[in-house]
């Protein structure tokens, strides 16, 4: 993503305050995947409200966090 797309995302989500409560909720729901899936997350750093975070894992872990994002996105779709 360049930088302007990334600035007009944080605008649009600037200008709407549910928007921006339902990105950092659908974020948290990631990050818990990522936990789940055996992944670790760091705080590297916060600066304001910005967190700078960092995430590692063995590649089995990563595999199995991405069958729960698929499957998270296979189950919204159902719906």
């Amino acid at each position: 993503m360049s930088n302007a797309n990334a600035s007009a995302n944080a605008t649009t989500l600037a200008e709407h305050p549910q928007n921006m409560h339902d990105a950092a909720s659908e974020f948290d729901e990631i990050l818990a995947l990522a936990r789940s899936a055996g992944m670790l997350i760091t705080l590297d750093g916060q600066i304001g409200r910005e967190k700078y975070q960092s995430i590692a894992g063995s590649l089995h872990a990563f595999k199995r966090f991405a069958e729960a994002f698929c499957e998270s996105l296979n189950q919204r779709t159902t719906f």
